[in-house]
């Protein structure tokens, strides 16, 4: 973060302060890490209230307070009328100080993956701010962009949403030279309403952008005539992993035994070989739209080569783990969708292993919810894979369809698992492990990492 004071900040926020002025180099939200010289902000939710927190913040080591009311706490305090509002203000602030080149990524599936790869490319021309973990929300995308230097040569800003308006929010606040929706899918129903909800609310992220900024677009999974409208007046390029009508396409897709991905990329300024280092074809896709987005930074084929080829490891992401000589775990535990779900059922299938599909409900589906995980379980069931095991109520449809198992603990699910590979010794196995965060699928990775590894 640039070095502020708090008279400054509070001409940026129409803040009061009280108390005497002071430096700040660094804002938090949590009392048990606060840096050196931090602002704490006390922020209010449904169910706490930050400021019943102010004197812990203080003993350990907050320098100030953002709050909505005045404390009788010997700090320093900026008082506002909404302190999320205001950290959104703030970390917006800070960032366009900078002045830092930016793109943003939003999308129902695979964003994360295109900010590490964009990331990644990026990192071979300069010094690059991307956001950590799933800080990608309103609360999180302020506090990535809080982490701004004047040393940033790029930044890569990640933006979710699970209700409309989320995301035209964020964008306002990155003011992003380029955007991307990696895909639209059926994802956080109970927010958007509908999938034509869901296309409204990514699409926000192009509203964010000046007229004439360029708008990565995913050819085959976009918002088509919701879209029209914001994308009238914006520099459009595509992207596709099938379609050769695409600015951004691959051809000769070839497969490695472990599942990894190379193929030949075609871009405007030229093409090149590629090979991924993490596995699955889908990831081709994502591929293209983090290539395009460097692009528009500057990248060149030779740093977008560099870049997907030395992708540094997602815990919980697509994480292949040989766990003994013969059991291999794919942990992609962190989050699912339908698309997701789907193409991880892809990856396992092309194993010729003893191969485990092991997957936990997908979350905030609404009504839709049964047929989606229906949706699935019947893209699976073809493959005939050897175990197909589920746990959460709406994941027992897939099990159902696929003649597989369903649990209604993770112990139960774990003690199967560990049972049956005790007793098939003499085959190598393959176990896949997803599921929505709400579904604890991590749960069962770690239990086979702490068992085998």
């Amino acid at each position: 973060m640039i070095k502020t004071s708090l008279s400054q900040l509070s001409d940026v926020l129409s803040a009061r302060l009280v108390g005497e002025d002071c430096n700040i180099e660094a804002v938090t939200t949590d009392t048990r890490q606060v840096p050196e010289s931090a602002l704490f902000v006390a922020l209010v939710g449904e169910r706490f209230d930050a400021h019943e927190f102010a004197d812990q913040a203080m003993e350990n080591g907050a320098k100030a307070l953002l709050v909505e009311r005045e404390l009788h706490v010997a700090l320093p305090q900026l008082i506002v009328s909404n302190t999320k509002v205001a950290l959104g203000q703030l970390g917006s602030w800070v960032h366009q100080e900078c002045a830092t080149p930016t793109v943003a990524i939003t999308g129902s599936c695979g964003k994360t993956t295109v900010k590490e790869m964009a990331a990644s490319i990026l990192s071979a021309k300069g010094q690059v701010l991307f956001t950590a973990g799933n800080f990608n929300n309103d609360i999180g995308v302020p506090l990535t962009l809080l982490r701004s230097t004047e040393q940033d040569d790029y930044a890569v800003i990640e933006l979710g949403a699970n209700h409309p308006g989320e995301i035209a929010y964020t964008t306002e606040l990155v003011k992003p030279d380029v955007a991307v929706v990696n895909n639209v899918a059926a994802a956080h129903l109970e927010g958007f309403g509908s999938i034509d909800g869901v296309k409204r609310a990514k699409g926000e992220i192009y509203q964010g952008l000046k007229p004439s900024s360029t708008a990565i677009v995913n050819l085959e999974s976009n918002g088509g005539e919701f879209w029209q409208p914001v994308l009238a007046d914006k520099t459009v390029k595509t992207f596709s992993s099938v379609n050769n009508d695409a600015d951004f396409h691959a051809n000769n897709i070839q497969l490695d035994q472990a599942g990894r991905a190379s193929f030949d990329m075609v871009t405007p300024i030229g093409d090149i070989h590629i090979t991924l280092n993490i596995i699955g074809q889908h990831n081709v896709s994502n591929a293209l739209a983090a290539s395009a987005l460097a692009i528009e930074m500057g990248a060149t084929l030779k740093e977008i080569q560099f870049g997907l080829s030395h992708l540094p490891k997602v815990k919980g992401r697509v994480d292949v783990e040989k766990l003994t000589e013969n059991i291999t775990l794919i942990d992609d535990s962190y989050n699912a969708s339908v698309p997701a779900m789907k193409a991880a059922v892809d990856l396992l299938a092309s194993f010729s292993d003893s191969r485990w599909l092991i997957l936990g409900n997908m979350a905030e589906l609404g009504n839709e919810s049964l047929a989606l995980h229906q949706q699935v379980g019947e893209h699976a069931a073809p493959f005939n894979l050897e175990f197909v095991l589920t746990y959460g109520a709406d994941a027992k449809v897939i099990s159902d369809v696929c003649h597989g198992k369903h649990f209604d603990s993770h112990q139960e699910m774990i003690s199967f698992i560990e049972q049956e590979l005790e007793q098939q010794q003499d085959r190598s196995h393959v176990l896949l492990v997803k599921g929505a965060n709400s579904a604890g699928m991590s749960k069962i990775a770690a239990a086979l990492k702490e068992k085998y590894s």
